[in-house]
């Protein structure tokens, strides 16, 4: 008899049976299920069983957490219930079922996102640490001085000198960090629509050439674009057709116009796939796809792109900076994490991208951290108050782990959303955070770096500030944690 034969005996039971079960694939600690009929799961007799640490369901798909052995226990759940497991793809394609629109836009957002968030990553590493090698002044390094004179600024303080004043080596490394910082950013839309026909299942190096075509060094640059006067334009920058001038702008580090040009680009060559003979489809299908697509690129999709962007801009700034900054912070730090579990934080990689582009920095990106941290504290104050429980510490501390690292899902579906309190006081302790973090003015380079190790992506000026708020996150939280349950408030009867 096979390790976990009852247990799996009672998990197929209480999820419906094997007919219920539409796909079903694993993932690191959990099963995937995709159910036929969503309600028939019996969430309380699944939860009783041994092996299971816990349950909840996310973007279409029922996960049941069993821990590190779950390649095993899936091997012998999909032997025992003669079903074929299948890959995560096709669990996601299947799982699209049971979404609304909504939340199939959401999701289409997060797998266009997440392959270049890798990229990302680095490159906020790069402008922090560029940020840290040119930006930031030291004392100890003397006052900079230019032809003999003492420099001073407007207040009459002393400016001193920063890293690359001093030192040829990392004034080097400062220089040659740039390239790289260059190609994730400014080129960040050959990405995006790359990664918009992987997405779509199109050809990937239409969505290359297409990138390109938003970016080429024979277009004027998107961040000279405001500094360049109208006449210029019409003489430097603009196709003449005759009767019509399209202007030649780049969309340089812009996230919605390549969205908008890459999927342009992926339905243009499904459509034509359709109707094209395939003996022609290697010649016909390209041209008819890419061409249009770069042509609507830049006479329709980029400037209603530009637009978008430019007010979405204006509306978060006006969250972030203006009289009600503070308002803004107590509401995005709390209701973050129950947007996570709606789906609908997937959006805020675009803005946090545009803010970005637009400002040379977010100030979302940092309250996003927080939540993570806040998250994290809560379930650790979770394990605290319950580790003599042994199965209840089998789901909570690698929660814990996973949460302070960026990764929040299994602490708010294993522990925090359903004991309801340590999910309560997480978004407390996310929202003072999150109004010490915006009304301090702390910006991120990039996003990408979640958890603790979020200090990574902060601007080097605002690492104090930001610890101080970090604090906020983990205290907050734990302590809440544990008061709440001997208050009786938010507690699950």
């Amino acid at each position: 008899m096979s390790k976990y034969r009852n247990d799996i005996k009672t998990l197929l039971d209480a999820v419906g049976g094997k007919e219920n079960i539409a796909a079903l694939t694993h993932c690191v600690t959990r099963l995937r299920f995709v159910l036929v009929d969503t309600d028939k799961p019996d969430i309380q007799k699944i939860e009783g069983i041994p092996s299971v640490k816990g349950t909840f369901t996310n973007a279409g798909q029922f996960q049941v957490i069993i821990g590190n052995d779950v390649t095993n226990f899936y091997k012998e759940f999909t032997d025992y219930a003669g079903i074929a497991g299948v890959s995560k793809e096709e669990v996601k394609a299947v799982a699209a079922n049971n979404q609304n629109f909504l939340q199939r836009i959401m999701t289409m957002l997060a797998e266009i996102f997440t392959p270049i968030l890798p990229a990302i990553i680095v490159g906020g590493l790069i402008l922090g640490f560029r940020n840290l090698l040119e930006g930031v002044q030291m004392e100890s390094l003397g006052q900079k001085v230019v032809k003999g004179v003492a420099q001073v600024n407007a207040n009459g303080e002393p400016i001193y000198n920063t890293i690359v004043d001093v030192s040829k080596f990392w004034n080097g490394v400062n220089d040659f960090l740039w390239l790289p910082g260059e190609a994730i950013f400014h080129f960040l839309p050959v990405a995006i629509v790359w990664s918009v026909t992987r997405k779509m299942g199109t050809s990937q190096i239409l969505g290359i050439v297409l990138g390109i075509c938003l970016v080429s060094p024979q277009l004027l640059n998107a961040y000279a674009v405001t500094a360049t006067d109208q006449a210029t334009m019409l003489a430097k920058w603009t196709w003449d057709f005759g009767f019509f001038t399209v202007d030649k702008i780049g969309y340089q580090a812009q996230v919605i116009p390549a969205l908008l040009a890459g999927l342009a680009l992926a339905y243009l060559e499904i459509f034509w796939r359709k109707y094209v003979p395939e003996v022609l489809s290697l010649i016909l299908v390209p041209f008819l796809s890419l061409i249009p697509a770069i042509i609507l690129a830049h006479t329709v999709l980029g400037p209603i792109g530009w637009k978008i962007r430019q007010w979405i801009s204006t509306v978060v700034l006006a969250g972030l900076t203006g009289s009600f900054s503070w308002l803004f912070a107590l509401i995005f730090g709390a209701f973050y994490a129950p947007l996570v579990i709606t789906g609908l934080h997937h959006m805020s990689n675009a803005i946090d991208l545009q803010l970005i582009a637009d400002m040379g920095g977010t100030s979302l990106w940092p309250m996003i951290a927080l939540s993570n941290i806040a998250q994290g504290s809560a379930v650790f104050a979770y394990y605290w108050l319950n580790r003599s429980n042994k199965k209840e510490s089998q789901v909570s501390l690698p929660a814990t782990i996973s949460a302070y690292l960026g990764v929040t899902e299994p602490a708010m579906f294993g522990v925090n959303v359903k004991y309801v309190y340590p999910f309560v006081s997480a978004m407390a302790g996310s929202s003072i955070a999150a109004l010490i973090s915006v009304t301090s003015g702390v910006k991120a380079n990039s996003i990408g770096i979640g958890g603790l190790p979020g200090i990574l992506s902060i601007q080097s000026p605002y690492w104090g500030t930001f610890a101080l708020a970090m604090t906020a996150a983990i205290v907050i939280p734990f302590v809440l944690t544990i008061i709440l349950p001997k208050s009786g408030l938010f507690k699950k009867k």
